[in-house]
């Protein structure tokens, strides 16, 4: 406990004398019984007055914002001030309950009340003092004053949160009787040696949260000598193991072992499975790796367990089931497999499972029925199959049951839910569920929270929802759902503040409906009719995809009580006409407006600058005319700009360039005409760069390479258009673009931040391609087809490494394909054709496997694809095509000018010095001489080798006669007759 009372003993002693004084005379004892009551009231004792002024000067040194210790004062005593606490028999100060009052484990606390400056050494004075906690305060980072180790008195000292810093002293290894000490909550603390720590042998509770212990490697090895150690609580301590070099732990005592949120990475020790006394282990968000041991069914004492966020891998231990205290087991975000093991069901005390995030197969087992303590049930994402046990709906105290993202397949009827009275949050989306249920049914919950996307609600609207008065957030996408809303719903949902019905067909009129739902998500169903009225309590609307019809102003002007808090208006893909009002103003607190692929005509108002908030805004695919509302230049937060497909005109505004948030800019299919801005090259976030299908004229710009965001490559930057909203249960609403990439139209949503593009195809573009092209490593897509470019493809094209898709189909370019083209080990989609192309296609096995098609269009090419084959004499590299006669010739003449210069340097010095001159010929003359002596040596010693292999021969001719005289004489006369003749 960081706040504790002192237990007096001296009230027991108080009694005791009070007895004994019955025994004599009436008036002797009633004297001196009230002498001694008198005695026995707490505080009766001044206190000590040399403490008093140890405490006052302790107070100066430190900084009092709140003037939370006003009443410490000479003229109060000093057992009476703030957090002073007195032995009631000497009045010596024993105790200083200094902790900040707020929660320790927030993130922050009210600054203005912490106690600050500088700890005085005053406090050596008190000499008796056997408890302190400065927990929650704030000295700013200075370290932990070293004195401290001398008060031997201490039992407890808490400094928790406090904000020190720096090394933690050794000296406190002195505090011999220390059963408290808590140093957790300073981040800034760190240890080089920790083995002082196994100096405090009477400590029981350790806490070291978020200290840096990584320093020392056997940190273990001096923790365990603590043979009275109760609890150990060292989260976040950069730890990286848990092996002891001793061989042994001695942990006979421990209770609780907190070691969450480490780096253990190895598997799970041995010793952990001995700690028969333990009640509480927590290993989780460590990298744990290996197997649950079933050694595990040891821990026989252990309510809490938990083992989540690791990379632990086979089945679930059966022994488990043997932990009969467990109250909680959380083993979510591993990579456990196998079935949940059925003797789970034997765990009666347990009320909380999480096994989600993992690969368990197999069914649901039916005895999780028998624990009927259970409150939290979390099963989803993993390959659970089968259907869902009739006997969950026994789990009388269960609140939550998640068991989405399965495959999970069966019907769920009344049975399933028949005790669930206390069900507050239901998930099994992403499953094959059938909801089958009686037109009537009245559910025994009332649910917050339901999630049943995917699953099979319909055909029929489900009536039991109108019972759900606590309802927040509904997500019916998907759900089989063929009906007709009723009258009821949208009154119904007026309090709900998440919808979504989308991909259903349902159907109905809602030019009556009053919103007043937070969220409202109706996506790709069926709806007819016009537009909703709503409420000013809407935060996101979501009704695209649907076939509604009507002037959007008729929408966007209706009148409100209070002012709108409309962050998300979402509409696209419905058959919204007219052009947009002035009363858009209205909308202040606008961050994404998606009107796209509606029948919008007019001009852009300018009136649209004053939604300052604005980071998204999508017109594309409408009627729009005139140019881009200079007042869009007030929008300093725009990250993302589509205009594409429209009727707009003029040229691209300058200003464009000071919207450094801007991360994509399309507008593509337009008409708008003159020079491509230089500014644009200011856009350092941009990744999606999409004027094609315009007017434009002009070079394009060399300052492209300033688009730092394109120069790296495909990973997530910072979003400026994908955005939270200020209130936490909302989901991040994700922008979505159509891009045209690899020569189709594709829908891009979350991965849009990894997208980088640049596309200016389709306009009159003229002049080369810059080189400084190259300098985007990270361009995924390159589209500058349908020009009227000329000149050659950048040499360093191929170091833009993740290119995909390459199209300079249909210009004026000439000379070869650069050979570095073949290390774009990506490119999937190239399209050269229609060029003046010339020479060997470079050859690659990527390149050959293009179509010829890609390639057509340029009569000098050849090599495969292409059925024109290069002949033998055909020069690959033409000098007049390509310049290369032209580098050749610089070759020859560097060569010749190298020699010159080389050879004068040499014979000029010469001529000039005669002291080096005549060094070099003398030089010149030992080396000739060297090489003569070596080459007689050389002749001499193979003359004489040769004369003695002469010999050698002759020798052995003349022993092998004496060894065999007639076949020797007949040989030689052979030889001698064959020589006359």
């Amino acid at each position: 406990m960081r706040v504790g009372s002192m237990t007096l003993a001296f009230p027991c002693l108080c009694s005791a004398s009070t007895s004994a004084i019955m025994r004599n005379s009436n008036s002797i004892m009633v004297f001196l019984l009230l002498a001694i009551l008198s005695l026995c009231k707490p505080n009766s004792l001044a206190c000590n007055e040399k403490e008093k002024q140890a405490l006052l000067r302790f107070k100066q040194a430190l900084t009092d914002p709140a003037n939370s210790l006003s009443s410490w004062s000479l003229t109060e005593d000093c057992c009476g001030w703030a957090g002073v606490r007195c032995n009631n028999v000497s009045g010596r100060v024993v105790e200083l309950h200094l902790g900040n009052s707020y929660d320790p484990y927030a993130v922050k606390f009210n600054g203005r009340s912490a106690l600050g400056g500088e700890i005085s050494p005053a406090l050596l004075e008190l000499e008796h003092l056997n408890f302190l906690d400065l927990s929650t305060n704030d000295f700013g980072g200075a370290p932990i004053p070293s004195f401290l180790g001398s008060m031997r008195s201490l039992r407890h000292l808490d400094l928790w949160g406090a904000s020190f810093g720096g090394l933690i002293p050794h000296q406190l290894g002195n505090l011999s009787s220390l059963r408290h000490l808590d140093l957790g909550g300073n981040s800034g603390l760190h240890v080089d040696n920790f083995s002082w720590i196994s100096l405090l042998s009477s400590l029981v509770s350790l806490d070291m949260t978020w200290i840096d212990l990584h320093r020392d490697a056997h940190w273990l090895d001096s923790v365990s000598l603590l043979a009275s150690l109760s609890e150990l609580i060292l989260p976040n301590c950069q730890l990286n193991n848990m092996i002891s070099s001793l061989g042994f732990v001695n942990f006979t005592s421990l209770t609780v072992l907190y070691l969450p949120s480490n780096n253990f990475n190895h598997n799970m020790p041995s010793w952990l499975f001995n700690l028969s006394s333990l009640s509480s282990l927590d290993l989780s968000d460590n990298s744990l790796q290996g197997q649950i041991p079933s050694t595990i069914s040891n821990l026989q004492n252990i309510h809490y367990l938990n083992l989540s966020v690791n990379m632990l891998t086979g089945q679930i231990p059966d022994s488990s089931g043997q932990l009969k205290h467990l109250t909680l087991v959380s083993l979510f975000s591993n990579f456990l497999c196998g079935p949940i093991p059925s003797r789970l069901g034997n765990l009666s005390s347990l009320s909380r499972l999480y096994l989600d995030q993992n690969k368990l197969d197999g069914s649901i087992p039916s005895s999780l029925g028998n624990l009927s303590s259970l409150s939290y049930l979390y099963l989803y994402s993993n390959k659970l199959n089968g259907t869902v046990p009739r006997n969950l709906g026994l789990l009388s105290n269960l609140v939550t049951l998640y068991i989405a993202n399965n495959s999970i397949e069966g019907t769920v009827s009344e049975v399933h839910f028949a005790k669930l009275s206390k069900l507050k949050y239901l998930a099994m989306s992403f499953t094959s569920v059938v909801f089958n249920v009686s037109h009537n049914w009245i559910p025994p919950f009332q649910l917050e929270y339901l999630g049943m996307a995917f699953c099979k609600m319909g055909p029929r609207f489900p009536l039991w929802l109108q019972t759900q008065r606590s309802l927040q957030i509904l997500e019916l996408f998907e759900a089989g759902i063929v009906d007709t809303a009723p009258k009821w719903f949208w009154k119904w949902a007026s309090h709900i503040q998440i919808i979504n019905l989308g991909y259903n067909q349902i159907s109905g009129d809602l030019s009556q409906v009053l919103l007043n739902s937070t969220i409202f998500s109706v996506d790709s169903n069926c709806f007819t009719g016009q537009l909703p009225h709503l409420s000013p309590n809407v935060v996101a609307l979501d009704i695209g995809n649907n076939s509604l019809s009507g002037q959007i102003s008729s929408f966007l002007c209706q009148e409100m009580n209070g002012r709108s808090k409309l962050e998300m208006l979402y509409i696209p893909y419905n058959a919204l006409s007219g052009e947009l009002p002035h009363c858009l103003l209205h909308w202040q607190s606008l961050s994404h407006l998606n009107l796209g692929s509606n029948n919008l005509s007019g001009k852009i108002p300018e009136l649209i600058g004053s939604l300052f908030s604005l980071k998204a805004l999508h017109l594309h695919n409408n009627s729009f005319s005139g140019g881009i509302p200079l007042s869009l230049r007030n929008c300093t937060f725009l990250g993302l700009i589509d205009f594409g497909g429209n009727k707009l005109t003029g040229n691209i505004p300058s200003w464009i360039g000071e919207r450094t948030h801007l991360m994509v800019l399309r507008l593509r299919s337009n008409e708008f005409v003159g020079d491509i801005p230089p500014q644009i090259c200011r856009l350092s976030s941009l990744i999606v760069l999409d004027l094609a299908d315009n007017r434009l004229s002009g070079f394009i710009p060399k300052c492209l390479k300033n688009i730092r965001a394109m120069a790296t490559g495909p990973s997530p930057i910072d979003d400026k258009f994908n955005a939270l909203t200020d209130h936490t249960i909302y989901t991040p609403y994700i922008e979505d673009l159509l891009l045209i990439i690899k020569g189709r139209e594709s829908r891009y949503g979350s991965i849009l931040p990894l997208v980088r593009i640049v596309d200016l195809s389709s306009n009159n573009l003229s002049g080369a391609i810059p080189s400084e092209i190259s300098s985007l490593f990270g361009l995924q897509s390159l589209n500058f087809s349908r020009n009227n470019l000329m000149g050659r493809i950048p040499e360093k094209i191929g170091v833009i490494g993740y290119l995909e898709s390459l199209d300079l189909s249909n210009n004026h370019l000439s000379g070869e394909i650069p050979q570095s083209i073949i290390n774009l080990t990506f490119l999937s989609h190239l399209d050269l054709s229609y060029n003046n192309f010339s020479g060997r296609i470079p050859s690659s096995t990527q390149l050959q496997s293009f179509d010829a098609l890609d390639f057509i269009g340029n009569p000098e090419l050849c090599g495969a694809p292409l059925l024109k084959n290069c002949t033998e004499n055909e020069d690959p590299n033409p000098s007049d095509e390509n310049g290369d006669g032209f580098e050749r010739s610089w070759f020859y003449i560097g060569m010749a000018t190298g020699f010159i210069v080389s050879f004068w340097g040499v014979s000029g010095a010469l001529l000039c010095k005669r002291a080096w001159r005549h060094a070099y010929f003398k030089f010149l003359d030992n080396i000739k001489d060297r090489v003569y002596l070596a080459t007689v040596l050389k002749l001499s010693w193979l003359r004489y080798h040769f004369r003695r292999y002469r010999i050698r021969i002759k020798w052995n001719s003349i022993l092998t006669g004496l060894r065999c005289p007639r076949s020797y004489k007949q040989e030689r006369m052979e030889e001698r007759g064959s020589g006359e003749s």
